[in-house]
């Protein structure tokens, strides 16, 4: 049994990891860290009000990290330094320099470290790796994958347009998600180019952002995602040199290939597949699908995006003035 303790009981901690932990045969939910006990009282469970305080007790064996992105790489690092199997929420960590220091915490531990891209436990994604590798559509030339929806700012999730606690606007919070969605099916990323802008919502990060990812083989993927767009969207699709392949929604059970289609919906509890996956690979007995060595790469892209955008924005800025 795998005793977990989940730091932060927000939105995605409530509704998704808790009750997967609760699920998962071989995972007891033995703790959780809050400064406010009031959201625990419904877990009967143990609760600590600092890290510190439950990573002193010898029972817990691994950390679900689901607080704000500024605090995953110092607690996931006193986490694993404290000798517990980490798995963080997405993204990974607020640069490419906190998540080298991430991978090099875990490799000094030797313990196992997950990042939140559950989408690799999709099974229609997993699917689409098979296909595309069985030159279902020819040689891939171009994917592209857009997340368009409406966020103010406000609410519980505000935190999110505050760049010290979040990193950035949707780059972070769902472009990372199909980022990792395409290192998945393409392998490591090699260049980068980007758009980052405010458009409808000036708040302090980017309310959109277009990234563009080159991959070996030649291979470009496309990821657009907004925050001020009133029509949601949802759309994966890859075009290769014989066909194209279709997932959209990408939350969506529908894979569409020539002459085929097939119906896989993703497991209920998006999060449970990606737990179970975490427990197999602490046991040894299946490599973890979304790793902080593949998360990394991710980390990276967003990176590059982000200085990509940034150093444009000045350049706007500087002739604007000029």
């Amino acid at each position: 049994m795998l005793n977990w303790i989940v730091i932060g009981i927000g939105d995605i901690a409530t509704r998704r990891v808790i009750p997967a932990i609760q699920a998962e045969p071989r995972s007891l939910l033995y703790g959780l860290v809050t400064r406010d006990p009031a959201k625990a009282s419904p877990y009967n469970t143990r609760v600590w009000a600092t890290l510190d305080e439950a990573l002193s007790d010898a029972a817990v064996q691994a950390v679900y990290v689901g607080t704000p992105v500024f605090l995953h790489a110092p607690q996931t690092i006193q986490s694993l330094r404290a000798g517990k199997h980490v798995l963080c929420e997405k993204p990974m960590a607020m640069n490419e320099a906190e998540a080298r220091t991430m991978l090099r915490a875990a490799d000094e531990s030797g313990k196992t470290l997950g990042v939140a891209y559950y989408r690799r436990s999709y099974p229609k994604v997993q699917r689409a790796k098979q296909l595309l590798e069985a030159g279902a559509i020819g040689r891939p030339v171009l994917a592209e994958l857009t997340c368009h929806m409406w966020f103010d700012g406000q609410g519980s999730r505000s935190w999110l347009v505050d760049p010290a606690k979040a990193g950035g606007g949707p780059l972070f919070d769902i472009a990372s998600h199909r980022i990792d969605v395409l290192n998945f099916l393409f392998g490591q990323p090699l260049r980068v180019t980007a758009q980052l802008s405010n458009v409808v919502h000036h708040y302090a990060v980017e309310d959109n952002a277009t990234v563009m990812i080159e991959y070996a083989g030649g291979v470009r993927g496309v990821v657009d995602v907004r925050w001020h767009s009133k029509v949601s969207r949802d759309e994966c699709r890859i075009r290769g040199t014989d066909g194209e392949m279709e997932l959209s929604p990408l939350n969506g059970p529908d894979l569409i290939y020539p002459s085929a289609r097939e119906n896989l919906p993703p497991h209920a509890n998006l999060h449970y597949p990606m737990l179970e996956n975490f427990v197999d690979a602490v046991e040894g007995k299946a490599p973890l699908l979304s790793s902080g060595a593949s998360s990394f790469w991710t980390d990276w892209v967003t990176e590059q995006a982000r200085l990509c955008g940034d150093s444009r924005l000045r350049l706007s800025a500087e002739r604007s003035s000029a």
